[in-house]
């Protein structure tokens, strides 16, 4: 089995999103650095090289491999920033109905840059994942 590359490491958090060329997304970036800190009340740490997380869960993948894995993390991007919330991101559709401009995978939720959303539905987006994660 291959080793897994998205998992925590010591690399600076601070010194990654200072890297991020876009000032805008740069801005957004510390924003939600902040908010994620705040709700979490977890030190952000860097999984692989472009992921912060904060806080660990176990994942359990269907063919029963298990990992360790953030509660909840973002990326920035160059494209979107990556919100990576829970594993089936469908379960929130009510929600997510009054975001605003968003795109979702399985388990992410993409966003342009935060001034296309609505920051207190996704504060409680946030807030909804975790505690729907912490519970399992």
């Amino acid at each position: 089995m291959a080793e897994l590359k998205t998992k925590q490491t010591d690399a600076s958090v601070e010194a990654f999103l200072n890297k991020v060329e876009s000032e805008q997304k740069k801005a957004d970036a510390f924003f939600l650095l902040d908010l994620f800190t705040e709700i979490t009340k977890e030190e952000p740490k860097m999984w692989g090289g472009s992921i912060i997380g904060f806080g660990t869960m176990p994942l359990k993948y269907a063919s029963g491999r298990e990992i360790d894995w953030p509660i909840i993390a973002f990326s920035p991007r160059k494209q979107n920033f990556s919100i990576y919330l829970t594993c089936d991101i469908s379960q929130y559709q009510k929600t997510l109905s009054k975001l605003g401009k968003y795109k979702t995978g399985k388990g992410c939720l993409y966003i342009n840059k935060l001034s296309d959303i609505d920051m207190s539905v996704f504060e409680n987006l946030i807030k909804e994942s975790i505690k729907n994660e912490t519970k399992h």
